[in-house]
């Protein structure tokens, strides 16, 4: 018995989409920074920030896409339980209801 892939809802023109949007975002946000008629430390502060926002960003994201992952395991191990129960229980076997 074949167990079917697992469809991810992401495509290829989304993940695009999202990387050029977050691209255009951080090099607006740079350019931004860049332009502002502050001191060279104002500057440095917004870039760090810049950095730490970015950075934490990622982190949400690597923790649910982990999480998700750890879910389809686990699903996978449950449907091949289950399976496994029903290809062994014989419903024509006298004597089981």
């Amino acid at each position: 018995m074949t167990t079917p892939s697992i469809q991810r809802p992401t495509t290829t023109a989304f993940f695009v989409q999202s990387a050029i949007s977050f691209g255009l975002s951080l090099a607006a946000l740079m350019v931004g920074i860049a332009k502002l008629p502050v001191g060279a430390w104002e500057r440095g502060f917004l870039g760090l920030g810049l950095v730490f926002v970015v950075s934490s960003a990622f982190t949400p994201a690597q923790c649910v896409r982990d999480r998700q992952e750890v879910e389809e395991v686990t699903n996978r191990v449950d449907k091949a339980r289950i399976d496994k129960l029903l290809i062994e229980q014989d419903v024509f076997k006298p004597g089981q209801v």
